[in-house]
């Protein structure tokens, strides 16, 4: 699996490609050719999931302790 930096990297590389309407994708050397936007923003929310994944951590700890009364 690609790391953090990797991930965020092929991301922003398809949110611009789609953003300028184009479906081909180049990155790290290797060419990407999507068959329609859907195409692209499924690989889109795949790849928010991966880093979604990737950066999740515990936020909130709750403690609950009685004198056992």
């Amino acid at each position: 699996m690609a790391d953090l930096v990797q991930l965020t990297v092929w991301r922003d590389a398809l949110m611009a490609a789609r953003y300028r309407g184009v479906r081909t994708v180049e990155y790290d050397g290797k060419r990407v050719t999507y068959a329609s936007d859907g195409e692209m923003a499924a690989a889109l929310a795949d790849l928010n999931r991966q880093i979604t994944g990737a950066t999740d951590r515990i936020s909130v700890v709750r403690i609950q302790s009685s004198k056992g009364l």
